[in-house]
């Protein structure tokens, strides 16, 4: 064995002298955290050096989108798409922790600095002068909108919360990159056809879709605390939709959704199958059905219903930020303590939750758009009001971030909503809960109650220069007769309200809680959340016309119906 030894290293000597290649391992390429985070470190330290203002913070986040759709309607393909996008957010902070270029003027936060699309590759040379560019304009941005705000404290009253406007937090360092996503293969494209072709059976439908998108995002983010990170998670959403108009113009809309981490997560084709034809079947239905009249008398709002009733009337109200934003109506900034609910309901956000009854949660991540690890928070306990939703933006009698900065990739972090769930203890069976409502409908002398069934979303006003409401968006509603008659599905109903009034309603919850997944839209974008809440009773909720259209229904009839060939 020495002797081998011996004559490879002769060898090597030898071929040394007459000057032969030796050829080296590649030094491996750097990953898109160490190209970052190398152009962070060179460009705060010339800032921190040279500018005047000098930044105290920087990071960088880059957002690495991939995602495949596919979409049909009555049985045919009307798009496939295959995408990936990079894109890059600069936080650059100028001024000091207490005052800084982020800080409010006259309530408006306003976007002073945009995102910028990266490319794909991972090349050093490419990446960094697109980092290096955007870095040096946002800077630009970021000390020029300090000196406006410096200059309005000088001619405007004093803040009522005179909080920071940064936290400090201790930085995150974790490496776990999202799995790669299942492909639509010609297999799911079938499915999407035959679905919407199911859907298109009925001469009620005017317009179908069926659309089914699988999205894998990863998140890249250094920061001049020491944060490094890359995670990120997987979405596939599979959404149902028939529309219709009925005789008096009114438009309708019935759908159902599935959202998933995986293709392989969503409910067995035969469970799709029926959804389908449920959603055909409720169109024809709503088409014939008696139009609403403004109402106001008890209900029982589903699961799915509570959770958006829950989303809209209570959890925007209760995000970090708007609570020293002075345009904001701040239902709640002085509640903390103050009992706000039923003292039978307790309201937990919890990120770290990744499912709940065998279903996927949207509202899921692991660190937020902050670099702040994801934590549950309860924010109401036997009704009380503990804490709020909370970024890196602190305000008064809360100096930390809970986990809750979010945004959509372009826009500025402010405080958002992740899973909500509400848990009760005061819980009865779904029947005792429809008993129950039967019981108040008697006591309230009313004509009938309201079950609402099904819904597709909500919105609400927050600010003082709106009314503080909200409105809930249903889409199967049915009036409950307390003297045997069978339910009857009735349309064009929108609930609405305000928030303080309708909290004070609920009188108790089912037993068994539903799952609502979906987009949440506000100051920082769209970003994915869950809303989980039992079945509520209410002593009263109000119910007005939804806006219909005066166009009528085609004059022509199908052309099947014609005898035209399809």
């Amino acid at each position: 064995m020495r002797r081998i030894l011996v004559t490879l290293v002769a060898a090597l000597s030898c071929a040394l002298s007459l000057g032969w290649a030796i050829p080296l391992a590649a030094a491996p390429a750097p990953s898109l955290l160490d190209i970052l985070s190398d152009e962070l470190q060179r460009n705060f330290t010339v800032l921190k050096q040279k500018a005047d203002p000098p930044p105290y913070y920087m990071d960088y986040t880059v957002t690495d989108e991939e995602s495949q759709t596919v979409a049909a309607t009555m049985g045919t393909l009307e798009s496939q798409h295959k995408n990936r996008l990079r894109y890059l957010d600069i936080t650059l902070r100028v001024g000091s922790p207490q005052l800084d270029n982020y800080h409010a003027v006259n309530g408006q936060r306003g976007r002073f600095t945009r995102g910028d699309v990266l490319p794909l590759d991972d090349v050093g040379d490419a990446i960094r002068r697109k980092v290096w560019l955007d870095t040096d304009r946002t800077y630009k941005l970021a000390s020029r909108r300090l000196i406006e705000i410096k200059s309005n404290q000088e001619t405007k009253v004093k803040d009522a919360d005179s909080s920071a406007d940064f936290s400090s937090e201790p930085p995150s360092v974790y490496q776990e990159p999202p799995p790669a996503i299942g492909a639509v293969d010609n297999e799911w494209v079938k499915r999407v056809r035959k679905w919407s072709a199911d859907l298109a059976h009925s001469p009620d439908v005017l317009y179908s879709n069926v659309n089914l998108s699988v999205q894998r995002i990863s998140k890249y983010m250094v920061s001049t605390e020491g944060t490094r990170l890359l995670h990120g998670r997987d979405f596939v959403g599979l959404s149902i939709v028939a529309r219709g108009k009925a005789t008096d113009g009114m438009d309708l809309v019935d759908l159902e959704d599935f959202q998933a981490t995986d293709l392989a997560h969503l409910p067995p084709e035969a469970v799709i199958d029926a959804a389908a034809s449920r959603v055909s079947a409720n169109l024809s239905k709503l088409v014939q059905a008696t139009a609403v009249e403004p109402f106001v008398g008890p209900a029982i709002l589903s699961g799915r219903a509570a959770a958006v009733f829950f989303h809209e009337i209570f959890g925007h109200r209760i995000e970090g930020h708007r609570q020293k934003d002075e345009g904001e109506g701040q239902t709640f900034t002085k509640a903390v303590g103050t009992p706000i609910l039923p003292s039978f309901l307790s309201v937990v956000f919890d990120p770290t939750r990744k499912t709940l009854g065998g279903v996927d949660l949207n509202g899921y991540y692991s660190y937020d758009d902050e670099g702040v690890k994801a934590r549950p928070v309860t924010v109401v306990e036997n009704g009380v009001l503990k804490t709020f939703l909370m970024s890196r933006s602190p305000i008064q009698g809360v100096d930390h971030s809970n986990g809750h900065g979010r945004r959509q990739p372009g826009l500025e972090v402010v405080s958002r909503q992740s899973n909500l769930i509400v848990e009760s203890a005061k819980q009865v069976s779904e029947q005792a809960l429809r008993e129950m409502l039967l019981a108040e409908i008697k006591r309230q002398n009313k004509p009938y109650g309201l079950l609402f069934d099904e819904v597709t979303g909500g919105y609400t006003t927050t600010q003082r220069r709106g009314l503080q409401a909200f409105t809930v968006i249903p889409l199967m509603v049915y009036r409950v007769y307390a003297d045997g008659r069978p339910d009857e599905l009735v349309r064009g109903v929108d609930i609405v309200g305000t928030p303080l009034a309708s909290f004070s309603k609920i009188l108790a919850t089912s037993d068994r809680p539903q799952v609502f997944n979906g987009y949440c839209g506000a100051e920082s974008g769209q970003v994915p959340v869950s809303a989980i809440s039992p079945s509520v009773l209410v002593s009263e909720i109000e119910i007005q016309k939804k806006q219909r259209s005066q166009d009528r229904p085609p004059f022509l009839g199908r052309p099947v119906d014609l005898g035209v060939s399809q």
